[in-house]
């Protein structure tokens, strides 16, 4: 990694909003609160008087705006400097508004561009407000275990050579499972077809920032990735940032533009402020923090191997279709052994010992470290595990659902915002095979939509759709949760 300056150990942004906010300015604008005086007692006391007093509007001097750079300008160089990236931009509606943003510079209306099929909904809703048009490339799929992978590099030549307008091809690494495709090989494929390569980094924001985590996208070829921040590094929630690279394949402006666009104009002070603070612990202490934090993971990891009925993956993944690499911060638990299904283990963690993991299927739960989790927590977690894995297990082996094969190779019959934004009528989902889907709907998590706007549904789907729901999915998207009922376009 490139030497940091030395004005990396500064937060300007989070410093300027603390200035201000514990001087004891006038404060006649915005927000009614005052800094806190206005405020309900019971809001000030859970979140703090603090946090009041630094909840700030949008220009104010000596913060974003005044001589150039100012603090806010600052803070985003800073972090592109920590990432490598020619600008980075701070986004107070998490990786959504980053995809979303991307879509509008990328695929304005009409335009072409190769999507992962699993990419997560955001992407499709912003070519839904952009009117740019999709070409899918399906993901490796694991089919003991239901994972989907990364995008091999041969699929997306053929892909790009498919859709030879496409004007970009938009990836994921690393999964929901922490598992990273081949981006220098999806780079090289997408350069060579004259189109910038996009990666939804979003759950490996501390990627590049030890050795023994996965390089960042960028580092590897990337054109723009998008990282969420509060995922795993120290950010508040719904905060994340997006880092245009130096290839000059990505138009820095344009970008710019569409968030403008999106962007409300009262961000959150704390969000943003969270994002500097983020940064500079990331590139000042991120290595020592994910040595130890390593360290204990490996730890956990080792007491969860000796517990009859799970099995502990991750790097053994590395080399198969679609993982060319792994981030150890996913602890990734498959408990078929158990006889129990992952919704189920969850649920007793969560009843027994108030355990609350990030994602859990039919076959698998995980659990998501942070950059500087307490070795404490994951000690107790590992033996929490080891208890109710012995409570619970019963005789014979849980099941994977595996998505069909269909579900990543919907037909895509009308563009999306001509589906989402055209007449509609709801039907019962018995009815609805066939139908052209006005409704994009995921199970959540981890989001990635089974159904999207434009696609014809197809039988597999709702039963796969149903099937989730079965297990305790929720339906992201959907406009009955029950699945019951679907939208399609009318006839």
């Amino acid at each position: 990694m490139t030497p940091f300056s030395d004005d990396q150990p500064r937060a300007p942004y989070l410093d300027a909003v603390v200035g201000y906010g514990f001087r004891g300015p006038g404060r006649f604008h915005v927000p009614g609160h005052k800094g806190g005086v206005g405020a309900d007692p019971g809001l000030r006391h859970a979140i703090g008087d603090d946090a009041l007093l630094l909840d700030v509007p949008q220009d104010i001097h000596g913060i974003d705006i005044g001589p150039s750079p100012t603090p806010y300008e600052r803070a985003e160089a800073l972090a592109a400097e920590a990432y490598g990236a020619q600008r980075t931009f701070f986004l107070t509606n998490g990786a959504t508004q980053g995809n979303h943003a991307l879509a509008l510079a990328l695929a304005p209306l009409g335009t072409r561009v190769v999507a992962q099929r699993n990419s997560h909904a955001s992407l499709v809703d912003g070519l839904v407000l952009s009117g740019g048009l999709p070409s899918f490339v399906a993901p490796e799929v694991e089919t003991e275990l239901g994972m989907a992978h990364g995008v091999d590099p041969q699929r997306l030549r053929q892909a790009l050579a498919d859709a030879p307008d496409a004007r970009a091809a938009f990836v994921v690494s690393p999964t929901y499972y922490g598992m990273c495709a081949d981006v220098t090989g999806l780079a090289d494929v997408a350069h060579e077809a004259g189109v910038p390569l996009i990666v939804d980094q979003s759950w490996g924001p501390h990627f590049g920032f030890h050795p023994d985590v996965p390089a960042s996208a960028l580092a590897l070829g990337a054109d723009a990735v998008l990282t969420s921040t509060h995922k795993i590094v120290g950010a508040l929630t719904q905060s994340a940032m997006l880092h245009v690279g130096t290839s000059g394949r990505v138009d820095v402006d344009a970008v710019s533009r569409a968030l403008r666009l999106l962007r409300s104009t009262s961000p959150s002070s704390l969000l943003l402020a969270s994002l500097d603070g983020a940064r500079r612990q990331l590139s000042m202490h991120g290595e020592a923090l994910l040595h130890e934090t390593l360290a204990a993971i490996s730890r956990t990891r080792e007491k969860l191997g000796t517990v009859a009925g799970i099995r502990v993956i991750g790097a053994d993944f590395v080399g198969t279709p679609g993982v060319a690499d792994w981030d150890p911060l996913r602890i990734v638990v498959d408990v078929r052994g158990t006889g129990c299904s992952g919704y189920a283990v969850a649920d007793a963690l969560r009843r027994v010992y108030d355990v609350n993991v990030e994602l859990a299927t039919h076959a698998t739960f995980v659990l998501l470290v942070g950059l500087a989790e307490e070795p404490i927590a994951l000690e107790r977690v590992a033996g929490d595990i080891d208890e109710i894995v012995g409570r619970i297990t019963v005789a014979g082996t849980g099941e994977a659902l595996v998505a069909p094969h269909a579900v990543v190779e919907n037909e895509m019959v009308v563009a999306p915002r001509d589906a989402f934004l055209g007449r509609s009528e709801r039907v019962a989902v018995e009815q609805a095979v066939g139908r052209v889907s006005c409704e994009s709907i995921a199970g959540y998590p981890p989001g990635i939509p089974a159904l999207l706007p434009g696609e014809r549904i197809t039988a597999e789907t709702v039963t796969y759709l149903r099937a989730l729901v079965a297990g305790g999915s929720r339906l992201h998207g959907a406009s009955d949760p029950t699945f019951a009922h679907v939208h399609v376009l009318a006839e």
